[in-house]
């Protein structure tokens, strides 16, 4: 079973996560920013990966922190579980609608770090997640777990569909690119 457990601690936060990528979808613990939870309920249960973690923050200043060491500490855990990504398809993709917003979410997990965020908002914070926050949270998973993500949405009227039509096109398609194929490493290098 692929899985890990990473423990980070700095003046602004404290992040206990472990990560099962062979999971049932269960999300236990708190960010302490509500709509965060949401999303990372959401990402667990449509990875169909196992997400508990305990994490204090400084929230009183803002979210900013919270949500992005909880990417780090997520991107870490991530790269944990992989290994050295034998077996896996390695490559992503899906496209989720939400009502009125789509998102499409391609990856690959190379061990190359890169972000591409497309995404239009209108309002500051969706409850009480900065709404600019999300593509810092994409960021910090990305560059922590090496993966090149294209995260697009492209239309949208509600600023909470487009943000969780994202965390559910992120989820499948990281599904399918951690999922276990015949071989070793799918790289004509031999390595990632």
């Amino acid at each position: 079973m692929r899985q890990a457990h990473i423990v980070r601690q700095t003046a602004e936060t404290s992040i206990d996560l472990q990560l099962t990528l062979e999971g049932k979808g269960s999300f236990t613990g708190s960010t302490g920013v509500g709509f965060f939870d949401h999303m990372l309920r959401a990402f667990s249960v449509h990875a169909g990966m196992d997400l508990t973690l305990q994490v204090r923050g400084d929230l009183e200043v803002d979210c900013h922190h919270t949500v992005e060491d909880v990417g780090i500490v997520l991107g870490n855990a991530l790269r944990e579980a992989l290994g050295d990504r034998s077996g896996i398809c390695r490559f992503g993709e899906c496209r989720i609608p939400m009502d009125e917003a789509m998102s499409s979410c391609v990856m690959d997990i190379s061990g190359r770090a890169f972000l591409v965020y497309e995404c239009d908002y209108t309002a500051p914070a969706v409850g009480d997640l900065d709404t600019q926050m999300v593509e810092e949270f994409f960021r910090a998973v990305a560059f922590n777990a090496g993966i090149t993500l294209h995260l697009h949405t492209p239309y949208g009227e509600n600023d909470h569909h487009k943000i969780e039509s994202q965390f559910k096109a992120f989820a499948h398609a990281l599904r399918r690119a951690v999922t276990v194929r015949e071989g070793g490493v799918l790289s004509s290098k031999g390595v990632l």
